[in-house]
């Protein structure tokens, strides 16, 4: 079968340029359709093309449906890309007899969103194994029997499943993401602010954790589940010379014993690579020596999910510790020579003040690389259910994390202002990478 995998455009809404003319605030994502990657793993014997979006022109969408002519269409997407990827399944309607697949953060947090004429089947959650199984049912030329995870669409009608309980199976481990699908666009993928190269790399999916805003844990059950160390290593050999290497898991360091098995593999195997992974700050200040060795192996930055500094926050967030945690993590960090890329959380009920509370402590304890999102209900999501009442735009364009889509307690055009010159200050002067 020809299956074509779709990574959809940068598409999502900006308010603040939309309607104050602030375009500071827009975010473009460069970086490489890795889940396409991974789910063209397992297909072998069928003709497999990835198109990526966000680096191709438009109007190039049509010619490949046209030139290609695939027998499925996967697309992948994340909440501010819904809408255009049912547009984009409208297209395939309308120029081909293609069975069009969606799968993704979206679809798997608020699958009855897809449950429309243009779409035929939803993989809802780690789709690795769950999508193969699917096409191999297609191939077969039979309708599929119930594939756990898979949904048939039944538009006007609710969307049954049967969910899938998701294991290390789910994983196979044997299985390489196929790196060699987005060579053409390799020299287009870097992480922006850097101005680093980079490939990636998955150790884990899932989390240990359930913060109330995020997206993670859904997507395999709860369960946070570990690739072994040598199919990590395996992996970051297909990626050739490329130097930076980032670790795309939610949470790298979640089982502590497998991520120093991990970076003892990397050692033995004498990489020179440089390395970006992400970390929860209570787990840098549990894990020092973890820290050190994995500094030792070429761990270079890390983007550490600080959110906010008060504890009332914090705890409102479900992250599990108080804000005199992520000073003791940023102080270790520090010392190792580790950057930190630290994620922070703006609110709509945010004041002037708040603003200027956060930007000290950013300016005061150094974040190299702070990145500062605005607070989203995303739907799906234990946040969404506490602040549904609240919001005011259900446009899912919108929802790109640079939106407030709940009312401002500031004049939204206060906020916004207030908002970008932050951002602005906090960026003049870029980290340089060492």
């Amino acid at each position: 079968m020809k299956i074509l995998l779709v990574n959809p455009p940068n598409c999502g809404r900006s308010i603040p340029e939309e309607q104050y003319g602030i375009t500071s605030l827009k975010q473009l994502f460069k970086g490489e359709p890795f889940n396409l990657e991974v789910l063209a793993g397992p297909l072998a014997g069928h003709d497999v093309l990835i198109f990526d979006g966000k680096s191709e022109a438009p109007e190039n969408f049509r010619k490949v449906l046209e030139d290609f002519g695939p027998d499925v269409v996967g697309f992948t997407s994340l909440t501010c890309e819904a809408n255009t990827v049912i547009r984009q399944a409208a297209e395939v309607r309308m120029q081909s007899r293609a069975v069009v697949v969606v799968g993704g953060c979206h679809a798997t947090y608020d699958p009855a969103y897809f449950n429309r004429p243009e779409v035929d089947y939803l993989v809802i959650g780690l789709g690795k194994k769950s999508f193969a199984q699917l096409i191999e049912a297609l191939a077969a030329q039979a309708q599929p029997d119930p594939i756990p995870g898979v949904a048939r669409t039944s538009p006007g009608k609710p969307l049954v499943f049967t969910p899938r309980r998701f294991g290390r199976a789910d994983l196979l481990d044997d299985i390489p993401p196929r790196y060699d699908l987005v060579a053409g666009y390799r020299d287009q993928y870097h992480l922006e602010q850097l101005g680093l190269a980079m490939g990636f790399v998955i150790s884990a999916y899932g989390c240990t954790h359930d913060c109330s805003f995020c997206t993670i844990p859904k997507m395999t059950g709860g369960k946070y589940l570990t690739h072994s160390s040598d199919a990590v290593l395996r992996d970051i050999g297909l990626l050739g010379d490329i130097p930076f290497v980032r670790l795309v898991d939610a949470n790298t360091f979640g089982n502590a014993r497998q991520a120093g098995l991990l970076c003892d593999k990397i050692l033995q195997a004498g990489l020179t690579r440089k390395f970006f992974a992400d970390v929860r700050a209570d787990t840098v200040v549990k894990h020092v020596d973890l820290m050190k060795k994995w500094k030792e192996a070429g761990l270079y930055a890390v983007v550490v999910g600080f959110e906010d500094i008060a504890d009332d926050r914090l705890a409102a967030y479900n992250k599990k510790y108080r804000g005199n945690v992520i000073r003791k993590a940023v102080d270790i960090l520090h010392e190792l020579g580790i950057v930190i890329i630290g994620d922070f959380i703006a609110s709509p009920a945010d004041t002037e003040e708040d603003f200027a509370k956060l930007e000290r402590f950013i300016v005061s304890h150094r974040i190299e690389v702070p990145v500062v999102s605005v607070l989203t209900p995303m739907p799906g999501t234990a946040l969404y259910e506490t602040l549904k009442e609240e919001i005011v735009i259900s446009d899912l364009d919108y929802y790109t994390f640079t939106n407030a889509v709940t009312r401002t307690k500031m004049p939204e055009e206060l906020f916004y202002r207030t908002y970008a010159e932050l951002v602005k200050r906090l960026h003049e002067k870029p980290h340089t990478p060492h």
